[in-house]
């Protein structure tokens, strides 16, 4: 899979956030957006995603404008919501409505060190991270998208995480950080 930009911009009302960003993404190697604070990393990720339309340029998906394909791909971020009031196997449940799952849902739980019959609500900000991540990482997707990945994962959950990405056979990774850990998780860099 390769995800391609041409020229692509974004502003809001008449700021550009960005401009003329031209990039190769594909699903051999790992790739993270980086830059300062507000250069547009998280706005340009979810451009790339398919969440948000671009102000100038075109995004192509294996030669093919994104917006005229349809493929398989997990979003995570901060700022995802996710259902507080299920508990971890309902939440679970209902995302496999969606998604194939690659394994049971207890062994999902297990791997991420995360109880199912309790409410997410009562999940610390961690526990809900990784709540976030498991549909990411053991659904059948051919790309994902993380913003942050590891905001407010301790120790223990980051090293569960980069298990999870050591894992990763054909999908395309596309990552928005600062994080030296997570940029260092990644094959290549695009700068903004």
């Amino acid at each position: 899979m390769i995800i391609r930009g041409e020229d692509i911009g974004k502003k809001f009302g008449r700021t550009w956030i960005f401009r003329h960003q031209n990039f190769e993404i594909n699903s051999a190697e790992s790739t993270v957006i980086k830059g300062k604070n507000g250069a547009g990393k998280s706005t340009l990720l979810q451009i790339i995603a398919g969440y948000l339309t671009p102000s100038q340029g075109t995004i192509y998906l294996d030669g093919e404008k994104i917006d005229e394909q349809k493929h398989k791909s997990s979003f995570i971020g901060p700022y995802t919501e996710i259902i507080e009031e299920f508990t971890l196997a309902e939440f679970l449940n209902f995302h496999s409505e969606f998604k194939h799952p690659l394994c049971s849902i207890g062994e999902m739980a297990d791997s991420a060190s995360l109880p199912l019959e309790k409410r997410i609500a009562d999940f610390s900000t961690g526990m809900k991270q990784r709540a976030k991540l498991l549909t990411a990482f053991f659904y059948e997707n051919d790309s994902l998208f993380m913003d942050e990945p590891t905001s407010n994962l301790d120790e223990e959950g980051f090293t569960w995480w980069k298990s999870q990405l050591d894992k990763l056979d054909q999908q395309l990774l596309l990552i928005a950080s600062n994080d030296r850990k997570e940029i260092d998780c990644c094959a290549k860099q695009l700068n903004l």
